[in-house]
């Protein structure tokens, strides 16, 4: 077997002794003795018990599960021995603070996926590293993001992270090390697939409508060539598949109540996936605008989210500025309009 660099090394590599790199890998490998312990509970399934159990209702109104509420709490409990300042968690109202006096913080979505628990499909963690900046620290665009990864629990438990200097995947081998397993990940400029929950077409707005409509014309519709679709209800496992073999993943506001503006969190959803896919030659955006420029308004704001193969976001795009002219066919069909 091949040698592979460890993640330890290679945040070590990286680091090189500033402060606040040090302090952002410290974070990182925290996050990672939280995954190993998540992995074996993920990896024991229904003999952990009821893991989906509905315990309650996060802060955006979601229904929270037994699971959720534990991974939050032993990804608290590790990261409070790190030096990091605070942890804003899909699983809490409020920021929860740990040292003010620590260089990062960590936005998190200790378990994504949540609604596949019982039906083991892979699942995940998402975060992102920010610098400390007080009562702003999760006010701070995309951009300020030091760090973004996600941790997939799945035939393999892996890691993809980017510390900005591109995007690579990290295999956790069987004695709990991460392995760089996929260095230098590059998502294909063009694809021929695309992930969506098209059970909720009747509620997509106009450019979402006519850009699906135009995929599922295939060879004879204008695009000239037929797609595939893919949909796992799990982000992490979604984008990795992109990121390994090209795609787009839609997740777009509509016109259901509270649905609007999407349905996933940006500051730890969507910035932590929009960073992962830019460093790795992709793009990700609402639509109109680029995830990493949006300034949120608060820890659990919403944003849709469109991400992945660069050529077909630019392509999307032109939906969004006029559907009509990017589709001259769409006046003719009628399966997606409103």
């Amino acid at each position: 077997m091949a040698d592979h660099t460890t993640l330890d090394a290679f945040l070590d590599s990286w680091s090189g002794g500033d402060p606040t790199r040090s302090a952002t890998a410290q974070a990182i490998l925290g996050i990672c003795e939280a995954g190993r312990a998540i992995a074996a509970i993920v990896g024991r399934g229904s003999l952990e018990g009821q893991m989906a159990a509905a315990v309650g209702a996060n802060a955006g109104g979601d229904t929270q599960k037994a699971l959720d509420v534990r991974t939050h709490d032993i990804t608290v409990d590790i990261l409070r021995n790190a030096p990091v300042s605070r942890i804003g968690s899909e699983e809490a109202d409020e920021e929860v603070v740990l040292d003010e006096s620590a260089p990062v913080a960590v936005a998190i979505d200790p378990l994504d996926g949540s609604s596949n628990i019982e039906t083991n499909v892979s699942i995940g963690t998402l975060f992102g590293v920010l610098p400390e900046k007080g009562s702003e620290t999760f006010l701070q665009p995309g951009t300020a993001q030091i760090a973004a990864g996600f941790i997939v629990y799945g035939p393999a438990t892996v890691l993809v992270l980017t510390v900005g200097t591109g995007t690579n995947a990290f295999t956790m081998d069987d004695s709990g090390a991460f392995l760089l397993s996929h260095p230098d990940m590059s998502i294909p400029k063009a694809t021929k697939e695309y992930a969506i929950n098209a059970s909720n077409a009747r509620h997509w707005g106009e450019p979402m409508k006519a850009y699906v409509a135009d995929c599922q014309a295939g060879a004879e519709g204008p695009r000239e060539k037929n797609f595939n679709m893919r949909w796992v209800g799990s982000l992490v496992a979604d984008v990795f598949r992109i990121l390994v073999r090209g795609g787009v993943y839609l997740y777009p506001g509509d016109q259901r109540d509270g649905y609007g503006q999407g349905r996933l969190r940006l500051v730890y959803e969507c910035n932590p996936i929009a960073m992962i896919c830019e460093q790795a030659g992709g793009a990700a955006t609402d639509g109109t605008t680029r995830i990493l420029e949006l300034e949120p308004t608060k820890l659990h704001v919403r944003a849709p989210l469109i991400a992945g193969s660069a050529e077909e976001i630019e392509r999307i795009a032109d939906y969004y500025a006029d559907p009509r002219q990017a589709s001259p066919l769409f006046a003719k069909r009628g399966l997606f309009l409103a």
